[in-house]
């Protein structure tokens, strides 16, 4: 049984079609890249598989069941907007996540916050952009989930520590879990990447073993993209 498994899913926003017949197939155990410009569908795609809105139609099946209650247990979100409450402290988030989430590990979690420089008894609104997210980031990266969905982790976080991000991304996600990534920045992310999803105005264009791709074009992931969606 497949992990995700996204079949011929189209969203409709009143007469515009977002999504257009989706297809995916995410196995166990990958990184996987989602891929493509502004407005391509990316958000709206990770938030159908979320269940924060609804498909017109297909079928989005997680660990081979409808998308419900018993996908979001196994699912962590990590949105492009923070929706933490800012006038909790680093420490009182960390509580609130052990108590709402069963697989939450705070252990990891404080060391993880420890190892970034984040400062437990801080205020959410006394940290930058920058810190808020990655605090929200270990939180994500703290649950034992089958499946972590990082729409956008790297946008607030200096280049200095892009790299440990995504060591604690490699080091933190549970064994036999996918991990799905959003973002702009292919060039710092694909090295941990096992899979690419190209998506553009609503459809999947190419999903493939990204290490298969670049050898077959003889570029990087970051290279192919900038061919293939040239304006």
């Amino acid at each position: 049984m497949e992990l995700l498994e996204i079949k011929n899913l189209c969203k409709k926003f009143e007469s515009k079609e977002v999504l257009t017949d989706v297809n995916i197939t995410i196995p166990k155990g990958k990184i996987v890249g989602l891929l493509g410009k502004n407005g391509a569908g990316k958000s709206t795609l990770i938030k159908i598989i979320n269940d924060l809105l609804t498909k017109t139609s297909g079928e989005v099946l997680v660990n081979g069941k409808e998308i419900g209650v018993e996908s979001k247990k196994v699912i962590s979100y990590l949105p492009e907007r923070t929706y933490l409450n800012k006038q909790m402290k680093v420490s009182e988030v960390v509580s609130f996540f052990e108590d709402f989430y069963e697989d939450f590990n705070s252990k990891k979690a404080k060391k993880l916050l420890k190892d970034l420089d984040l400062n437990i008894n801080q205020k959410l609104s006394k940290m930058s952009k920058g810190m808020q997210e990655k605090v929200q980031l270990v939180l994500v990266m703290s649950r034992n989930a089958d499946l972590y969905i990082l729409d956008e982790p790297l946008g607030g976080v200096d280049p200095a520590t892009r790299d440990y991000i995504l060591d604690t991304i490699l080091s933190n996600f549970s064994e036999g879990a996918s991990v799905i990534i959003s973002t702009h920045l292919i060039s710092d992310i694909e090295r941990i990447l096992d899979e690419i999803v190209f998506i553009d105005k609503g459809r999947v264009v190419l999903q493939s073993d990204a290490d298969k791709l670049r050898t077959k074009e003889n570029a990087s992931i970051d290279e192919i993209f900038r061919r293939m969606f040239k304006c």
